[in-house]
């Protein structure tokens, strides 16, 4: 048997630690920025932040090229190589600048016609869309500092980031929507990413000097090729997703009212929450596992240290959630949004085939397989989307859940199956 000590001395066993203390904190602003926009917004108001939510996850997507994952990748393999490095973040970073700015000066100067796509035409926040286009090239550069720390294993600050983030995200939430109502939630989300810079940019400084790893004579095409993979996989899960996610909701709207999709929206964030310990975990300390790991039987022992952990542990606070869903309701929220408990049961089935198929999906980026990541992620999506329609002229505004378990059901046994044929020794039999 393994001994207490060892568990605790182990490298899994601090970074969750700390990545656990990340997300309670996480919790916890939640639960109060949940209640504020339950007070001030209503249902109508959290159907019109989630629709913003899933805006700026669109353009995160774009506007970083989709580069995260492939930073994190080739900032581990040539951490050593201090002349690969430097081309590899002087090229990140000259890219990410141009676009970001060009991106943003698109946003910036069609502001009304992206309001009508996100807000409708009867919603008038063109100014939203202008501070976000002015604070995306600083969120930009937020994320390539924290990529790379990633990539050099540096867990803990990482983790401090998002710590630090939360906080920051909490008290100017708080006080937009006490003053601007609705305007200011929606302003919130677009401008305290790029708050972030400043302390991405401190731990990033403590690292490395930027001047000597960033310049004009260092940039090479050859690594915006190598990166191109990525951008094509994270463009369709970090561009399509949230855009499929925002015309279902508009669908909800027009079908059912703004308040059906407030009830759903609050779901989603209820989710989000208690997801965010996977997907922090899974970007911080697996990903860079899967990357490292150079056969079948070293991946295949990253898969099992994260079904022998993290899923039972999940299924078991799943359960502790769904018996608790109506206290968290309530606390979260106000009595208004009763009807979100009905959502629960369904949500937390297609949350637990989810999490099971999370690590799979990672080793799509960790090995480049970006054929076989947009086959399966297109389809998944398709699948969400058509049975979203189906299911919510049949169920309801529980019709969304429903379809959200039977996606990543069917999503998990593909990438199982998948998976189970590549790993398969060669000249092994059925």
């Amino acid at each position: 048997m393994v001994s207490v000590k060892k568990i605790v001395g182990s490298s899994l066993f601090k970074v969750t630690s700390l990545n656990s203390i990340s997300v309670i904190i996480k919790l916890l602003i939640g639960i109060v920025s949940s209640k504020v926009v339950a007070v001030f917004l209503g249902a109508p108001g959290m159907a019109l932040v989630g629709n913003m939510r899933n805006f700026f996850s669109s353009i995160e997507t774009i506007t970083t090229l989709g580069f995260q994952n492939g930073i994190v990748k080739y900032t581990a393999e040539n951490k050593d190589d201090e002349d690969r490095l430097k081309r590899v973040i002087s090229t990140v970073f000259i890219a990410l600048l141009v676009s970001s700015v060009l991106f943003a000066l698109a946003l910036f100067i069609f502001s009304n016609f992206w309001n009508n796509q996100v807000f409708g035409e009867r919603n008038n926040y063109g100014f939203v869309i202008s501070i976000l286009a002015i604070s995306i090239p600083f969120y930009v550069l937020n994320v390539f500092f924290t990529s790379i720390l990633n990539g050099f294993g540096k867990f803990h600050k990482v983790i401090y980031i998002a710590i630090f983030g939360n906080i920051i995200g909490l008290l100017i939430s708080v006080i937009l929507i006490w003053k601007l109502n609705i305007a200011g939630a929606l302003i919130s989300i677009a401008a305290t990413p790029a708050l972030l810079l400043i302390v991405a940019y401190l731990y990033f400084r403590s690292l490395m000097n930027v001047r000597e790893y960033i310049h004009f004579r260092y940039f090479d095409f050859d690594v915006i090729r190598n990166l191109s993979s990525f951008s094509l996989m994270a463009f369709v899960s970090g561009f399509f997703g949230p855009l499929v996610y925002l015309n279902i909701r508009n669908n909800v709207i027009e079908k059912l009212g703004e308040e059906q999709a407030g009830y759903w929206s609050a779901m989603e964030r209820i989710s989000s929450n208690y997801l965010l310990f996977i997907s922090t975990l899974l970007t911080v300390y697996f990903l860079p596992k899967l990357i490292m790991a150079v056969n079948n039987h070293e991946t295949k022992k990253v898969f099992y240290s994260y079904y022998k952990t993290i899923l039972p542990l999940f299924i078991f606070v799943a359960a502790i959630i769904y018996i608790l869903r109506d206290f968290i309701v309530k606390l979260l929220f106000t009595k208004e949004f009763l009807p979100v408990e009905d959502l629960f049961q369904w949500q937390l089935i297609g949350d637990t085939f989810k999490v099971a198929s999370m690590i799979l999906g990672y080793e799509f980026f960790a090995k480049k397989m970006t054929l076989a990541f947009i086959v399966t992620e297109l389809m998944s999506l398709g699948v969400l989307y058509v049975s979203s329609i189906l299911f919510i002229d049949v169920y309801g505004i529980e019709g969304i859940v429903k379809a959200h378990a039977f996606t990543y059901a069917f999503y998990f046994l593909v990438l199982g199956v998948y998976f189970k044929i590549k790993m398969k020794p060669v000249g092994s039999g059925y």
